[in-house]
């Protein structure tokens, strides 16, 4: 039996859409094109959140709050950033509405239109331009978590959604040195997180000139591989040199006395790494969350025959909880659904252990539990082996999840590839993966990668020579 309506081998897009909603993560919202986060799926961001949060302060980064509306003249004092997200701008050209032959219609033009954030480096480098006076006032670290409106016409719950969450980190410093070592810093943290807290095997790469983010200098990319051997860009960071600086004045008395620009950096990751996490984790049974970002380590579901039984089963179920319950977030599922339907639930939002406690268990002083990793498995132990035998299990989960990612990395990762024919050859055959090119790449040969639906994602940063050739999400 699986737990989802749908097999990874039978259709990805499908099975992946299946394992957002059937283990209740988020759902489709009225609005085309947005989403509902759902209590678990929000869990997982919250945690995710936490974590980086912590990081970013522990490097001196402060959080703030920019605004959500943002002039369109602002935007245009930096035409290639605004030529980069011009087709994904919502833009707000009215400030009322009015009933009007029974219809509501809008009704007061505003003077200058407002773009719904896409980005924010254009209205936190005009907040910069006031802050920074001297250079004693840099480096300046923030961070903001926030929303994000960019009009996509074909949405995929996590993946891509006209409104998201992320975080954004924007820095100013004195020298491009000081800021192009703090952009790869952050990018150094995104591989941290993706790789040592998600389980992701990602590869840390910079973008060729021609995919860099509008603006910046260079973009250093994290991209993960998918199970369906599609690349996900995981997170960027991004120095920007003085182009934001120059475009809205973030200047500065040097050590010299003389006036300068700034140099300033970017950085950001977004709920689409729940979707990369689900595509990278899943499998026939639903969702797999690594451990410090599961919304609970252990469930546990009473089974209730009768009311004679139910003290004695909550207490028992109680006294489990209390032997695991300063290491792990535990959980006891006291709700009036039916058991089975609850330990199927909870398989498909991949809890890694999930106890079944009835009367059997109370009189014989022990635990039946599922483990969920490296397959489902039904186990059985004495209660006062359970705190070993759990804590032994949860340890081992995030190694399980890890060694499948990579080998399937690995299984689907091409090497030496040195012709643009060889490359061709791959994709026309009809296979999916990372093909590690290393040529002269022309214009002509990104032109014909491009009719195959395959990019080029990164050099590697490691070995810049070589390059990731890959159809993308």
């Amino acid at each position: 039996m699986c737990a989802l309506s749908v097999k990874r081998s039978e259709d990805f897009s499908r099975w992946y859409q299946a394992a957002v909603i059937e283990a209740d993560l988020a759902e489709r919202s009225s609005v085309r094109g947005c989403m509902v986060i759902k209590p678990w799926g929000y869990s997982i961001w919250e945690n995710m959140q936490s974590i980086l949060d912590r990081k970013f302060k522990e490097l001196g980064v402060r959080n703030c709050y920019f605004p959500l509306f943002i002039p369109v003249d602002l935007f245009a004092k930096e035409t290639e950033h605004i030529e980069g997200f011009a087709k994904e701008m919502a833009i707000v050209t009215h400030s009322k509405l009015e009933k009007i032959d029974g219809k509501l219609v809008p009704t007061g033009p505003i003077e200058v239109p407002l773009a719904v954030r896409p980005t924010s480096e254009m209205i936190i480098g005009e907040s910069f331009a006031k802050w920074v006076k001297s250079h004693r006032d840099l480096p300046l670290l923030v961070n903001q978590w926030c929303n994000v409106v960019r009009w996509e016409m074909r949405t995929r719950l996590f993946l891509r959604t006209m409104e998201f969450l992320w975080q954004e980190g924007h820095t100013a410093h004195e020298t491009s040195e000081e800021a192009t070592e703090f952009a790869k810093m952050m990018h150094g943290v995104y591989n941290w997180f993706i790789t040592d807290i998600l389980k992701i095997p990602a590869i840390m790469g910079k973008k060729p000139d021609y995919e860099r983010f509008p603006g910046a200098v260079n973009t250093y990319t994290m991209e993960a591989m998918m199970q369906d051997g599609k690349a996900l860009q995981a997170a960027t960071s991004h120095y920007l040199g003085q182009t934001f600086s120059k475009a809205v004045g973030i200047q500065f008395q040097g050590r010299n006395e003389q006036l300068q620009f700034a140099y300033t950096s970017s950085w950001g990751i977004s709920t689409r790494i729940i979707g990369g996490l689900i595509m990278t984790h899943g499998d026939d049974e639903g969702i797999n969350t690594p451990i410090s970002i599961s919304p609970y380590h252990i469930v546990i579901i009473p089974i209730i025959k009768d009311e004679m039984s139910k003290n004695s089963i909550f207490e028992y179920c109680e006294k489990i909880r209390s032997v695991v319950n300063g290491n792990y977030r535990v959980l006891i599922d006291k709700t009036d659904e039916l058991p089975q339907n609850k330990k199927w639930d909870y398989i498909r939002k991949g809890v890694p252990i999930i106890c079944e406690i009835g009367e059997r268990d109370v009189s014989s002083d022990s635990v039946l539990f599922h483990r969920r990793q490296p397959n489902i498995e039904k186990l059985s132990c004495r209660f006062d082996e359970f705190e070993a035998k759990s804590s032994s299990i949860l340890q081992e989960h995030d190694n399980t999840l890890y060694k499948k990612a990579l080998a399937m990395n690995e299984e689907k990762t091409i090497r030496n590839i040195r012709t643009i024919e060889q490359a061709k050859e791959f994709f026309e055959s009809g296979r999916t993966g990372f093909v590690v090119a290393n040529w002269k790449i022309t214009k002509n040969d990104i032109e014909q990668l491009y009719e195959m639906g395959v990019s080029v994602r990164c050099s590697l940063i490691d070995s810049p020579e070589e390059f990731i050739l890959a159809k993308a999400y």
